[in-house]
């Protein structure tokens, strides 16, 4: 029997493949145009707003009198003209300020507030049709062709007296207009030129039709801290060195005798290293030796004793009343104290016994201590923040700041924050700048790019660098670049450290004194905000062995009186850098940093400016502590506003030199043993415009 053929194969509907959504107006059956939403008729869009962090999650970072310059993109269907604003009020106050935003190029639109005092501001963007400027651009353009513009004329005063109901303040001057530039006894060309005034003009713009405008879908932030966020000099101490006996701790009384010195190199912050009771439990020895002597002090970082913990003092520094008197006289010496905050505790530390579960237990019941494989840090513990306690944790932690507010401390350095929850800083940090604005908080976080970029938007003011692990003039340019000439620069403040109890990089342990003064001013000119550990203009550089960043004899373990009046001390130097800074306010900020081409890889050149272009001062710097170097550094004459047949003066701050300069490539010759820099001010024949805006913005 024959085999019946099969039946073609019923065809499978196709699945529809689902569409992405996109933002256009759905009608259901039935609706009526009554029914659609007001809003549809915006006709301009507003878009890649700048600057902004993250589409508005965290805030830009300013300080009290700076400017905020906002750009946007803005544009429109079709041919008319339009107007935009940008809206700003400090955060809490129910009304807009407005001021208004004029196009650049390319679509883009330019505007900018102040930020008066700290606190947090916050910003947008409106634009809209301008249907009078449309009008008076149009009946310009029809009157000059020589074409009859009476019905235009009926059109204008129409837009005039629907004006006028939305702003009867200016009821009277505009119905003045109204009549006038229809009034058919006066000559047509006089009529154009009365609906054309700039009087005119002005009082519409005034009283815009914003009924279809379009508001940026986002309020961005603005954090504004104090001067000292962005601007200062740091000095750190040990106070317990601060004596001349190395078998005791120096007081905060004795310390208070070195506040003149400090004073006098011209510092404006006093950096302290924890100053809390130590615990004795595995305390370190010399150079971190796991065997210490009876009155060997431990590290300032294993806090915590039966004698207090983070709230506490150090018995060998004297009393918290102490602390307060010390705080008070280097207040009178210009010197403002940052304290050390590590979240860490001791085994004696009082959370130990009081709040076990605030720390991690191993199986066998004992508590982990600190580890960085292979370097174990058995007199720490580290705090865990995922504890089921968390929330008492995190307060009391919180409080810890709080006290130390309490007694005049408003800067504060916190130790390893990469190791912490972010969401712990986001939290604390947020909190205590709403309750106290004026505190300043400067991690210590060297960590991965983004980690530290992270911290930064987390809260933290200032954020240790990699500055001292850029030592080339390639690495210098590409890194300095990178942090004054990109979005970084809106929430991350560098804080350039030359040296640090931990770190005495190889650079300055195989360049001596010439190694020291070139990482001082490189630090001074580079950053509006650096600093240097105690014993840096005393050149301090031997380490604890071959390959090693560590101290001999590290200040951590042991107490280092010093003989601060040595005759080869750069403390003079640290003077003048210092005295130059405060002078210059284009060192007072680091948006106004341009490097320039040499012909020399070892000379590294770069101008600063200040933000009204009044002040500019150009830095070339031998980076090759070794050896003479000399070349040309070339000069951008066109960004100046210099012709090549100009002379331009500049001025040797450090040797009070003066030389005169024609033409866009000048020679410069730099011994190490003698001069390992020129800072020089420039003086223009022309004053510079005010500071541009980011490189991709101009």
């Amino acid at each position: 029997m024959a085999k019946r053929p099969s039946p073609p194969a019923t065809p499978r509907p196709t699945a529809r493949r689902k569409q992405p959504a996109i933002d256009r107006p759905t009608s259901p059956p039935g609706d009526t145009a009554a029914s659609l939403d007001p809003q549809l008729q915006r006709r301009v869009v507003v878009e890649a707003v700048r600057p902004q962090v993250d589409a508005g999650r965290f805030p830009i970072k300013r300080v009290a009198g700076e400017r905020v310059s906002v750009s946007a993109d803005i544009f429109g269907d079709g041919h008319d003209a339009l107007a935009a604003v940008l809206l700003y009020r400090r955060v809490g106050e129910d009304a807009w300020r407005e001021v208004p935003m004029a196009p650049t190029t390319n679509d883009r639109w330019r505007g900018s507030f102040s930020v008066e005092s700290i606190g947090r501001y916050e910003y947008t963007v409106e634009g809209w049709v301008d249907r009078f400027a449309s009008w008076r651009r149009d009946l310009v353009k029809k009157a000059e062709a020589g074409q009859d513009v009476t019905s235009e004329l009926l059109e204008g005063q129409e837009l005039i007296r629907e004006t006028i109901a939305r702003a009867p303040k200016a009821a009277r001057e505009l119905s003045r207009f109204a009549e006038a530039i229809v009034d058919v006894s006066t000559p047509i060309d006089a009529r154009v030129s009365e609906a054309s005034s700039t009087p005119l003009a002005s009082v519409m713009a005034a009283y815009p039709d914003r009924q279809t405008a379009t508001r940026f879908d986002r309020v961005l932030g603005v954090l504004v801290e104090r001067e000292r966020a962005r601007f200062g000099a740091w000095y750190e101490m040990f106070p317990r060195s601060a004596g001349a006996d190395p078998t005791r701790s120096a007081t905060f009384a004795e310390a208070t005798a070195l506040l003149p010195y400090i004073e006098s190199m011209g510092f404006d912050v006093l950096y302290l290293p924890p100053i809390h009771p130590i615990g004795r439990s595995f305390r370190k020895g010399p150079n971190n030796s796991l065997t210490p002597g009876p009155g060997d002090p431990g590290s300032p970082w294993a806090i915590g004793a039966e004698d207090g913990g983070h709230t506490a003092v150090e018995p060998g520094l004297g009393t918290i009343d102490d602390f307060d008197r010390f705080v008070e006289a280097a207040g009178r010496h210009g010197l403002e104290i940052a304290l050390d905050i590590a979240f860490q505790a001791s085994p004696d530390h009082p959370y130990v016994r009081e709040h076990p579960g605030w720390f991690r237990h191993r199986p066998d019941g004992t508590i982990k201590y600190a580890e960085n494989p292979p370097k174990k840090y058995q007199d720490i513990y580290p705090i865990n923040f995922e504890s089921p306690e968390w929330p008492a944790l995190w307060h009391e932690l919180k409080h810890v700041f709080e006290f130390w507010i309490g007694h005049g401390v408003r800067i504060f350095r916190v130790d390893n924050p990469h190791t912490k929850p972010f969401r712990f800083w986001h939290w604390a940090l947020g909190e205590i700048s709403r309750e106290h604005p004026d505190t300043i908080f400067l991690s210590e976080a060297f960590t991965r790019p983004k980690v530290m970029r992270y911290l930064a938007k987390c809260g933290f003011s200032q954020s240790y660098s990699y500055f001292t692990w850029r030592n080339t003039a390639a690495e210098l340019t590409e890194y300095f670049t990178e942090l004054t000439q990109t979005d970084v620069r809106e929430y991350m403040r560098p804080n350039l450290f030359a040296n640090t109890p931990d770190i005495l990089h190889e650079y300055l342990q195989r360049g001596g004194r010439p190694a020291f003064q070139i990482r001082l001013i490189l630090a001074a000119t580079l950053g509006a905000s650096y600093g240097i550990y105690s014993g840096y203009e005393l050149a301090e550089n031997v380490p604890v062995r071959e390959g090693s960043e560590e101290y001999l004899d590290s200040e951590k373990y042991q107490i280092r009186p010093r003989n601060f009046n040595q005759p080869d001390s750069l403390a003079g130097l640290i003077r003048a850098l210092n005295a130059i800074r405060r002078e210059h306010p284009a060192l007072q900020h680091d948006h106004g940093l341009q490097f320039h081409a040499t012909d020399n890889p070892h000379l590294l050149c770069y101008s600063k400016r200040s933000v009204d272009g009044r002040d500019l001062l150009l830095a070339i710097v031998n980076v090759d502590f070794a050896h003479m170097q000399h070349g040309y550094v070339q000069l951008p004459l066109a960004d100046w506003g210099v012709t090549p047949i100009d002379t331009i003066e500049v001025h040797d701050l450090i040797s009070g030199e003066r030389y005169y300069w024609r033409g866009a490539s000048n020679y410069v010759r730099l011994e190490p043993e003698s001069r390992v820099a020129h800072i020089l001010q420039v003086r223009l024949p022309r004053p510079l415009p005010e500071l541009p805006a980011l490189p991709n913005e101009r």
